[in-house]
C-alpha cells in the first residue's frame, strides 16, 4: 500500500496529538496529587465530611490518571502475530477499569463519610483552612480543565464539530475521562464550599454531611457515563456516520467500482479506524487491473483521513 506525503503528515499530526494527550494526563495527575494531599490534611484538621469526601474524590482522580497512562501505553503497542489489528482497544479496557474501580471506590467512600456524619454529627473547625484549600483546588482543577478543553476543542475544530459534539463522539478515552473528572472536581469543590459555608452559618452539621453525599453522587454519575462509553468502544463501535459516508463516496468514485455491498468501520483504538467493504467491480477488468484498483482505493482512503489505519476491500460477484 502506498502511503503518500499527505497521509504521513496526517499521521504525524496524530502522533503529536497523542503526545499532547499524555502531557495533559501528567498535568492533571500532578494537580490532583497535590490537591488530594491538601484536602486530606484539611479534612483531618477541620473534621469536615465534605472536605474528606473531596479528598477521596481527588485520590480517585489521581488513581484514574495513573490507569489512563497505562491505557495510553498499552494501546500504542504495535500489531503482532496474536493481535493483527493491534492493541488499540486495550486503551478502552484500562479506561473502563479506571472509571469502574477507582471512581466507584471514591463514590462509596464519600457516601459512607456523608452518612456517618448525618448519623454521628461532628462540628467543623478551622473554617479558613477549608476555604483556602478549596480556593487552591479551584485554581489547579481549573488549570487542568482548561488544558484538556483546549485539546478537545482543537480536535473539534479539525473535524468541523462543536465542542460538545466532539466530546460525545471522540474515540479518545483519555481526553474524555480527564475532562469529565476535572469538571466533576470543579462541581465537587462548589458542593463542598456550599456545605461547609452552610454549616458555619447555621451551626448544623447536616449541610456538611449532605454535601459529602452529593459529591458521591457526582462521582457515581461520572463513573457510569465513562463506563458506558468505554463499553461501546470495547465491543466495536463504528466511526461516526460522516466518516462512513465519505469513505463510501471515495470508494464509489474509483473507476471500475460499481457498488458497495457492505461497509463497516469500527474503531481499533483511539483515532484508529478500520474500513472493511465488500465491493462490486467491473467484470471486464483483468486480475492485474483489479489488484491495482484495490491498491489505489486503499491509498485514496488512507490519504483522505489519518484516522483510517487499515483498509480491507473484498471484491464480490462472478468473474
Amino acid at each position: 500500500m502506498i502511503i503518500t506525503a499527505a497521509s504521513r503528515a496526517g499521521r504525524g499530526e496524530l502522533l503529536s496529538r497523542e503526545a499532547d494527550g499524555r502531557r495533559t494526563v501528567v498535568v492533571a495527575m500532578a494537580a490532583n496529587l497535590g490537591v488530594a494531599a491538601a484536602k486530606l490534611i484539611a479534612g483531618t484538621l477541620t473534621a469536615s465530611s465534605a472536605m474528606m469526601a473531596e479528598s477521596f474524590h481527588a485520590i480517585a482522580d489521581t488513581g484514574n490518571e495513573a490507569l489512563l497512562l497505562i491505557a495510553q501505553w498499552r494501546g500504542d503497542k504495535p500489531p503482532d502475530e496474536q493481535h493483527p489489528l493491534g492493541h488499540g482497544r486495550e486503551a478502552y479496557f484500562w479506561a473502563l477499569l479506571a472509571s469502574l474501580g477507582v471512581f466507584v471506590t471514591g463514590a462509596l467512600l464519600s457516601l459512607r463519610q456523608g452518612i456517618n456524619t448525618l448519623i454521628n454529627p461532628v462540628d467543623v473547625e478551622h473554617f479558613p483552612v477549608a476555604y483556602i484549600v478549596l480556593a487552591i483546588s479551584f485554581a489547579l482543577d481549573g488549570m487542568s480543565l482548561l488544558r484538556v478543553y483546549r485539546q478537545i476543542k482543537r480536535d473539534a475544530d479539525g473535524l468541523q464539530r462543536d465542542f460538545f459534539e466532539q466530546y460525545g463522539l471522540t474515540s479518545d478515552p483519555v481526553a474524555r475521562a480527564v475532562f469529565a473528572e476535572d469538571a466533576a472536581a470543579i462541581a465537587g469543590n462548589v458542593i463542598a464550599l456550599a456545605g461547609i459555608a452552610l454549616h458555619q452559618i447555621t451551626g448544623s452539621p447536616v449541610p456538611d454531611g449532605v454535601a459529602a453525599i452529593l459529591i458521591a453522587a457526582v462521582l457515581a454519575y461520572v463513573a457510569f457515563e465513562l463506563v458506558r462509553r468505554n463499553r461501546d468502544f470495547i465491543i466495536g463501535q463504528q466511526a461516526p456516520e460522516g466518516l462512513r459516508q465519505r469513505a463510501r463516496e471515495i470508494i464509489l468514485s474509483q473507476p471500475g467500482i460499481l457498488g458497495i455491498g457492505e461497509l463497516i468501520s469500527p474503531f481499533l483504538g483511539p483515532r484508529k479506524v478500520w474500513v472493511s467493504a465488500r465491493i462490486d467491480i467491473d467484470e471486464s477488468l483483468t486480475g492485474a487491473q483489479v489488484k491495482e484498483l484495490l491498491r489505489s482505493t486503499e491509498d485514496a482512503l488512507m490519504q483522505w483521513s489519518p484516522y483510517i489505519m487499515k483498509v480491507y476491500l473484498t471484491p464480490t460477484g462472478e468473474r
